[in-house]
This record gives C-alpha cells, sequence and structure tokens, in this order.
C-alpha cells in the first residue's frame, strides 16, 4: 500500500476544521450573541461572526474534498478488493453530500437573516418579536441545522476512523479473503 499522507492530511485538516468550527459557532459565537448591549447588535454581532468564518469554512470544505478525492483514488484497489471498504467509501460519500447540503442550505438561510444586517433578535437563532418575519423563519431553521452540520462532519470523523482501521494488515487479510470467499 502507497502512502497517502499527503491527501489523508487535507482531508483530516479539512473535515476538523468544518466539524469544529461549526460546532464551536453554535456553542459559543450563537448564544453569546445574545450578550450584545442590543437587540439590533445582538443579530449583528452573530452575522459578522457568521460571515468571517464563512471563507475560512470554504476553504476547509474544499481540503477536505480535495483530501477525500485523493484518498479514494489511492485506495481504489482497497475499494474494489476488500470486503467492506466500497461501503463505508459509500457512506462517508452520502454523509459528506448530506454535510455539504446542509452547509450550503444553513448559508442559504445566514444570507437570508445578513440581509437585515442589524435584525434585533434574541441571539443569533432565536428571533425577537421585532424581527422580520423572513430573518425569523431563517434563524428557527438555523437553530436545528446549526447542530446538524457537527453531527454529520462529528459522523464522517467516527467513519474516517473506520476507515482507518480497515487499513491495519489483520483487516486487510480478513477482507481480501472476504471478498474471494462469499458466505465467509
Amino acid at each position: 500500500m502507497a502512502r497517502n499522507t499527503l491527501s489523508r492530511s487535507l482531508h483530516d485538516v479539512g473535515l476538523s476544521a468544518w466539524f469544529g468550527g461549526t460546532l464551536a459557532n453554535a456553542v459559543s459565537l450563537n448564544p453569546a450573541s445574545a450578550e450584545a448591549k442590543t437587540a439590533t447588535g445582538s443579530g449583528a454581532v452573530a452575522n459578522t461572526g457568521w460571515d468571517k468564518w464563512t471563507p475560512v469554512n470554504a476553504a476547509a470544505i474544499g481540503l477536505h474534498l480535495v483530501g477525500s478525492v485523493g484518498q479514494l483514488a489511492g485506495d481504489k484497489g482497497r475499494v474494489a478488493g476488500q470486503q467492506g471498504v466500497a461501503s463505508m467509501a459509500l457512506a462517508k460519500t452520502a454523509l459528506t453530500v448530506a454535510a455539504l447540503g446542509v452547509t450550503a442550505y444553513s448559508r442559504v438561510l445566514g444570507k437570508k437573516v445578513s440581509q437585515h444586517h442589524d435584525v434585533p433578535v434574541q441571539d443569533a437563532t432565536t428571533p425577537s418579536l421585532a424581527t422580520p418575519d423572513d430573518a425569523a423563519k431563517a434563524q428557527s431553521q438555523l437553530r436545528v441545522l446549526q447542530w446538524v452540520v457537527p453531527a454529520l462532519t462529528g459522523t464522517l470523523v467516527v467513519v474516517s476512523s473506520l476507515a482507518g482501521e480497515q487499513q491495519r494488515a489483520s483487516e486487510v487479510s480478513k477482507g481480501i479473503l472476504g471478498r474471494v470467499t462469499p458466505g465467509r
């Protein structure tokens, strides 16, 4: 097996930033925005924070995707020949697509909120009575989605751990043997 240090590093660093950044924002930035002196300040703080995170998150996702493609290319023989690797790769792909979709949709919702940069809110994901309807609806959806992205990317971390375990010599032997001796 050839080494894939660069692609594995891009995959892992990108995924770590995607997971950690969205989790940190959900845990700290969104609730902390309520600490602003005014309701409109709360919206401005949250919008500014998420707007600053977006390009970093996009770069992290890009690194992760480049690394993922590199890993898949490097592991194509294992995907074809080792039992369980193709289904793991398919699961990782499905999770990645879901995380990308939720991230993109969250950004669309975030832009709706950002259109009212100084929108009055209780915090980043909790509208106030004075929040415009379209922003309030977007915030309500973001209240849920802020946890969905780290849940999906965290699950990707776990499946990536499984992928690493599948590369142990004992697992490779067992997986290849399982592929050539069906019903075993």
